[in-house]
């Protein structure tokens, strides 16, 4: 058994309240453990902790403009990385054309988000019509394909050699965020009856290790004729997530949290209102998360704590280093002109660094660090 050295204490100008009540003129940055999970501090300065001049050194933050990456193919194991680590590795994948063939990934479950497109889903457990704003949970050595309706561009989080599990909601209880009611299940319906009887050879090509095996069968292997149990891909879509609010304080991204794995969290931050206290700030505060690193993938709308920032884009902010908005955000800390926000993203926190493949650094925003000073080119 551990325990936190654990002493609450006030010393010099501070607030006794966390992200309320300010003193005039000041901004506020946390030094938290455990991923805002564990004891923190309030530090109150004079000005922003972003105000730096220059950055030298791996470890500035990062963007990285997906919509810039080339279309992969029909296989999600032609997808571009991004990042990676021992127990996570996120993929961007550009999918032009149906599946003629199935997958299956022995490395971990995968996490499909889909940012556009729709499409049907044949996978062992039956079938399920998907689009723009769904999770897709498929638990490791799940065989599945896609048939398009249209293109479509998805975000493949694999918690590597792990499983997927719901967070602990604690004294909210087991219906906030989102009622497990809400998770779709695939149907052994007419659909996949249809496909599972078409003739000919099909391949499983499978991943273990990041490396690649080919298994052929003279007919479909999707062919399963009813099943029971409680091992099965789940989705869930953005829209139908109800997030925790406080009218008075303005709450961590772990009040978000939606799906979590072995040393890593998958948080959704969906449109919420706005903090009416007049006290409470009304945008993330500038924070230093030094177990974690923080990934957002933006999917939709307008992302009214960054600047610079489209659909499609990725930021990578490692431990280590304080963050937080960006200056047009800071300036609404208390006063918003808007009820409420209007933004879709995901985020992933990683418990260990995670390395940027060379396709992300392709499609980089070079000039991202210097966003917190001025508007940056994007190119």
């Amino acid at each position: 058994m551990r325990k936190w050295i654990h002493i609450p204490h006030v010393e010099g100008l501070a607030s006794r309240q966390a992200h309320a009540d300010l003193p005039p003129g000041t901004v506020e940055r946390e030094l938290g453990k455990e991923g805002f999970f564990g004891p923190s501090t309030q530090m109150i300065h004079p000005r922003p902790p972003t105000d730096w001049t220059s950055w030298d050194g791996p470890l500035r933050p990062r963007a990285f403009d997906c919509t810039k990456l080339p279309p992969d193919g029909a296989s999600p194991w032609q997808a571009s990385e991004l990042l990676h680590n021992a127990h996570c590795r996120m993929r961007f994948w550009t999918c032009v054309a149906s599946m003629d063939h199935l997958v299956r990934n022995a490395d971990g479950d995968e996490l499909l988000f889909i940012h556009a497109g729709r499409a049907e889903l044949y996978c062992d457990y039956g079938h399920l019509s998907i689009e723009a704003g769904d999770y897709v949970l498929l638990p490791r050595g799940t065989m599945w394909r896609l048939e398009l309706a249209e293109p479509m561009q998805l975000l493949l989080i694999e918690a590597t050699n792990g499983s997927y599990q719901l967070p602990d909601k604690g004294l909210v209880g087991e219906h906030a965020i989102f009622d497990a009611a809400m998770l779709d299940l695939p149907r052994i319906d007419e659909a996949f009856k249809a496909q599972s009887a078409v003739a000919g050879e099909w391949r499983v090509v499978i991943k273990r290790r990041n490396l690649l095996s080919v298994v052929t069968y003279p007919y479909n292997p999707l062919d399963a004729l009813g099943w029971h149990g409680s091992l099965h891909p789940v989705r869930i879509n953005v829209r139908d997530i109800r997030p925790l609010t406080s009218h008075r304080y303005h709450l961590p991204p772990s009040a978000h949290t939606t799906f979590v794995a072995n040393r890593f969290v998958v948080c959704t931050f969906v449109p919420r209102p706005f903090e009416t206290d007049p006290g409470a700030i009304k945008v993330p505060f500038f924070h230093n998360n030094d177990d974690y690193d923080e990934v957002i993938f933006y999917h939709s709308g307008d992302f009214f704590s960054r600047d610079g920032i489209h659909p499609g884009m990725v930021t990578l902010h490692p431990c280590g280093f304080t963050h937080g908005p960006h200056p047009k955000a800071l300036g609404k800390m208390l006063v918003q002109p808007k009820l409420a926000t209007d933004e879709y993203a995901v985020m992933i926190d990683a418990r260990d660094a995670l390395e940027v493949s060379d396709a992300a650094g392709t499609a980089e925003w070079a000039g991202y660090h210097q966003s917190w000073q001025a508007v940056a080119s994007t190119a």
